[in-house]
């Protein structure tokens, strides 16, 4: 992730601060914080300083999730796991904590855990000493439980499952670490351990009308912060300068910047960057991959534009990538393979002499993954996946054209799916010329 030094606003109906969902970073992360030190320089205030005094922000409107809303998903939960013979469900801080019980924590080599129970209130099992900051963020009833930094915390899980004889098979949330999976094996040994996946995904997969309502804020920010930094990019800036003016606009506009991914030149032509020097050069391609979050709910949306003229074959894959995502769109319907949109794209890109398949040049990823609260989550727009489409998925459409050495193209929206078929949260930009609409 970015993270500009800069003022920021005072939201209405904020919530609670987030907390890092985990000490882990990926590949994009990692990238977008190749200019984290010139973020935090004197530019980059100013930028932001420039920003908040010509934007306002857009998040007046918006409403938390409340603890109705989380009660809620707890009772689906619930249901899923009776219809699946499961006594409990196991949880480590990241999204899936915040969605059933609303607490915000972060992994550490400290166990904090929530249990969610076939019946009956949830646990939250934490170290004695973060139980205060732990309590902040709960939303829901809870046992909390407590342990000491001599006491083993798979022991304290145990406990509670036995308390409540909860004797019957444990499922793991899919994100949970090995050492809690095996630490309770040691507490209780003859637990059956399962895959938490079909009771996760059965619930966090389909987004609510509040949910959406988030998400759709989160894309407006960003398509709004997008058009304040297009006009401010100049020749000879470099990923880092263009990621402070975005990250600060964002800011500005109520969002809280979750990446930004600028792509110069060749380096558009690698999905997720290159380490090498980059800067903005007439008549080579610029690839920005940014989003935000609004209480947690996140956009994810590229742009791909040239400084300057642009030559024959820029137009060219531009265009196809835009006709990629036309294809996938209209293949997105309900009842449909999740793989089948990939598919669908794939075999035109084929037909273009792209390919075959993941080669390069070509479509080397897949052509979207799921988004709500994590960023990318299941199911994924890919060859393979039986999945089948159904009301209330969210998925990003992303296929993007891949030539090394020379650029990439890609332009993602998002999209969700309706009784009425699939229907994005912002709308794919007209032209190379018009990339924002």
């Amino acid at each position: 992730m970015v993270n500009a030094a800069a003022t920021i606003p005072i939201l209405d109906n904020p919530g609670p601060p987030v907390q890092p969902r985990a000490m882990l970073t990926s590949r994009r992360d990692f990238l977008a914080m190749g200019g984290a030190a010139a973020l935090l320089s004197g530019p980059a205030r100013l930028f932001a300083q420039e920003a908040a005094a010509s934007l306002r922000p857009m998040t007046g409107d918006v409403i938390p999730i409340s603890r109705d809303e989380h009660l809620a998903r707890i009772a689906r939960a619930q249901r899923l796991m009776g219809e699946a013979g499961i006594s409990a469900l196991l949880i480590e801080p990241g999204a899936s904590m915040i969605y059933f019980t609303g607490v915000q924590w972060h992994l550490s080599e400290r166990l904090t855990a929530a249990i969610l129970p076939r019946t009956g209130e949830p646990c939250i099992v934490t170290p004695h000493f973060e139980e205060p900051s732990v309590r902040e963020t709960l939303k829901v009833p809870a046992d909390v439980r407590v342990w000491n930094e001599d006491e083993d915390p798979l022991v304290t899980v145990a406990g509670f499952l036995r308390d409540r004889r909860l004797a019957g098979p444990v499922a793991i949330e899919e994100r949970v670490r090995f050492f809690a999976v095996e630490g309770l094996r040691r507490a209780m040994p003859h637990v059956e351990i399962r895959p938490g996946a079909p009771v996760v995904r059965g619930c966090r997969m389909i987004k609510s009308a509040h949910e959406l309502a988030l998400m759709q804020k989160a894309t407006d920010i960003t398509i709004a912060a997008y058009r304040y930094t297009h006009s401010r990019i100049e020749r000879g800036m470099d990923p880092a300068r263009i990621a402070a003016i975005m990250n600060g606009a964002t800011r500005a506009l109520g969002g809280a910047p979750e990446f930004a991914l600028i792509l110069l030149g060749e380096a558009s032509a690698y999905p997720h960057g290159s380490g090498q020097p980059q800067a903005v050069r007439d008549g080579e391609v610029v690839l920005m991959d940014c989003g935000c979050t609004v209480q947690g709910y996140q956009s994810d949306i590229s742009r791909t534009f040239v400084f300057g003229q642009a030559n024959a074959e820029q137009r060219r894959v531009w265009d196809q990538v835009h006709e990629g995502q036309q294809i996938a769109i209209r293949a997105a319907q309900l009842g449909r393979p999740a793989g089948s949109v990939d598919d669908a794209v794939r075999a035109q890109y084929e037909r273009w002499g792209y390919g075959p398949g993941y080669r390069l040049p070509g479509l080397s990823h897949r052509t979207g993954h799921g988004i709500g609260l994590d960023g990318h989550e299941p199911v994924n727009l890919v060859h393979g996946e039986t999945m089948p489409l159904g009301v209330g998925m969210c998925f990003s459409d992303e296929p993007g054209l891949y030539l090394p050495g020379k650029f990439g193209i890609r332009l993602e929206d998002c999209f969700h799916m309706t009784e009425a078929g699939p229907r994005f949260f912002s709308t794919p930009p007209p032209s190379l010329d018009d990339p924002f609409g």
